[in-house]
């Protein structure tokens, strides 16, 4: 048994057919094919059950692939570590964020951990949190940037920062000749929310309940953007992250934005990895930046955060 049979047959169990996993790891299809065949008999067990249109595993291969998935990433921690002592800083760093957070933050965050780690490549990837906590569980990233709190005692936590959240309104809504509202108030209030699948979705849903508000059914947006110009356009209000509400916009004028009173309803951001990383010490340093990011785009520094403020209700992702 080697590491390149190990690898082609983790590539066939997450692409399921053989042509596209042998194109993964750069194989003819012969090839690919003969190697899992001397996996299977050196194991004594069929991995692989091999049908005219579908790949599927055997209760022995989906037991053998993920301890195929932890040994490979345990020997690419070895290179990790190895090319850090090697090269401090140097290699690359999978990083993870959710959409509702990604274009607000990151544009600030790039160039910052650019000019302080100048040998090292971030490769970043934006998608919602349950498929970036798949895939850093499965080690496909390094480190990820998640609301919390996230149960996990596999992965480490590094607290970021603490985001209010707004309500957005059209210029013409009645609150709009208001600065501050109460949570309390939402209940009187139709909200219009993200679609399902978004993290966001359900920090506004909490808010909603705490104010014993609801959600305008009628309508679910796929971005913050699009919720945004139908505040814009007068179709209703929404919570907007305080990142995201501040963001420079086309016509931003046409949006009142309102802060809450007392303790404002938000979430609490933190960067996520694996207690097993061998990159431990960088994600630390890539954190301290983006916690001084934030910051400074929040305008408050005392929202860079270790521990709850006291009586403050954080966000569930």
């Amino acid at each position: 048994m080697n590491l390149r049979e190990l690898q082609y047959l983790v590539a066939l169990a997450e692409h399921r057919n053989f042509g596209r996993a042998a194109e993964v790891c750069c194989v003819s299809q012969p090839t690919l094919s003969t190697q899992i065949r001397k996996l299977e008999e050196e194991l004594g067990v069929t991995l692989i059950e091999r049908a005219p249109r579908n790949v599927m595993l055997t209760a022995a291969g989906i037991e053998i692939v993920e301890r195929a998935r932890r040994a490979l990433h345990e020997v690419e921690q070895i290179r990790i570590a190895a090319r850090r002592r090697s090269k401090p800083g140097a290699g690359s760093i999978r990083l993870g964020v959710f959409p509702t957070l990604g274009p607000y933050l990151l544009p600030h965050v790039v160039p910052r951990i650019g000019k302080h780690f100048p040998l090292l490549e971030l490769l970043l990837v934006e998608d919602k949190s349950d498929v970036l906590l798949e895939h850093l569980e499965e080690g496909r990233l390094d480190a990820a940037i998640l609301a919390s709190p996230i149960q996990n005692a596999q992965l480490h936590a590094e607290p970021l920062f603490d985001e209010p959240f707004l309500l957005a309104v059209p210029g013409s809504h009645p609150l709009a000749r208001r600065s501050a509202i109460a949570v309390a108030e939402l209940a009187d209030q139709n909200l219009m929310l993200l679609e399902d699948g978004h993290c966001l979705r359900e920090q506004a849903l909490d808010v909603c309940h705490l104010a014993g508000g609801v959600e305008a059914s009628r309508f679910r947006a796929t971005s913050l953007e699009t919720l945004r110009q139908m505040v814009l356009a007068g179709s209703g209000i929404t919570l907007l992250p305080q990142l995201a509400a501040t963001a420079p916009t086309p016509h931003a004028d046409g949006v009142r934005l309102l802060h809450f009173t007392g303790q404002p309803p938000g979430r609490r951001v933190a960067l996520f990895w694996r207690k097993s990383s061998a990159l431990d010490d960088v994600l630390g340093d890539v954190a301290n930046v983006i916690r001084d990011v934030a910051a400074s785009l929040l305008g408050d520094r005392s929202d860079a955060v270790s521990e709850p403020a006291a009586g403050a209700k954080a966000a569930t992702a």
